[in-house]
């Protein structure tokens, strides 16, 4: 399995910016693929999940409302649409799979495969 994150950049407070985790080396319908996010000296965090099949989704409570899960089943895409960005938001943002798992999880170590990560940095 490989995922390969990407869309993270620089942008102002109360701006927008999509990343984008392009996943291969498996069939994806019965897992559920998340995202995380680390800012240095924490601990990796759930930020929001998606079933594969089917598209039920969860957040964390600190982003509900302004980040939105979604994924392209033809293109094997995952995405997370951030809106009305904070500088608490500043974090490099991981991608990650539950292969093979219907159910939706919240903690890392629960998660088999990790994408590289991307920067999002949120200038106040």
């Amino acid at each position: 399995v490989q995922l390969q994150a990407s869309g993270g950049g620089l942008v102002q407070a109360g701006g927008s910016l999509r990343l984008s985790c392009a996943a291969s080396g498996r069939t994806f319908s019965s897992s559920v693929m998340g995202w995380f996010r680390q800012a240095p000296g924490k601990e990796r965090e759930f930020v929001a999940a998606i079933k594969w099949s089917g598209g039920n989704t969860a957040y964390a409570d600190s982003v509900k409302g302004r980040f939105t899960i979604s994924r392209d089943n033809a293109k094997n895409t995952l995405y997370l649409q951030m809106n009305s960005l904070e500088s608490e938001d500043s974090a490099v943002y991981y991608c990650a799979v539950r292969l093979y798992m219907a159910l939706i999880r919240t903690t890392a170590n629960e998660y088999h495969y990790w994408g590289q990560g991307t920067l999002v940095t949120v200038s106040s």
